[in-house]
């Protein structure tokens, strides 16, 4: 991975609580490419535990490989375009369906390594499988629809752009539906 930055870290304006470089307070997810597998590994905290305090909270997991596979499929479509991620018109991509199956108890001792791979590529639309690792065991496995939203979605105070997230990601729900591609 040597001197790539992270795809989060190119994303300007992105406040997101699991990936978002501009969120102090937030998980700061970074992912990579590793050839067509995106790679991210992550260091959990002592506070991201669940009851058990040796294992990873399943939200935790589940914000990681969304995050994870968001971004994925942003750098993916900034690639397809042949362009720097941030580069231009900015490219963006909501959560439709996210569908984790926990395999094991994940130790929270120990970095977690994800790999996500994309498996179908719509108009607006990028299925992608995640995996969750630890020390070399699967420990998670996940099925993620992410779909492409218009830039008015990042603005409120844009047509068509709403201050209310439902709203926002009904209407990207809705678009997607109409060219044929919904979920």
């Amino acid at each position: 991975m040597g001197a790539q930055r992270a795809f989060q870290d190119m994303l300007p304006a992105n406040h997101c609580w699991g990936c978002g470089a501009d969120n102090e307070a937030g998980l700061r997810v970074k992912s990579f490419w590793d050839g067509d597998e995106a790679v991210c590994r992550f260091q959990p905290q002592r506070h991201h535990m669940a009851g058990p305090t040796h294992v990873l909270n399943g939200g935790i997991i589940s914000t990681i490989i969304d995050c994870h596979c968001i971004c994925t499929s942003i750098a993916a479509a900034y690639r397809a375009e042949g362009r720097e991620i941030g580069q231009g018109d900015r490219i963006w991509y909501a959560t439709a369906s996210l569908n984790v199956s926990f395999k094991r108890p994940t130790p929270i001792d120990q970095p977690v390594e994800l790999r996500a791979v994309i498996t179908e590529v719509g108009e607006r639309r990028t299925n992608l499988t995640c995996t969750l690792t630890s020390d070399g065991r699967e420990c998670a496995v996940a099925d993620i629809v992410a779909v492409r939203v218009p830039p008015a979605w990042l603005n409120p105070s844009q047509p068509n752009g709403s201050s209310d997230v439902t709203s926002r990601s009904a209407n990207a729900k809705s678009q997607i539906e109409k060219q044929g591609e919904g979920p």
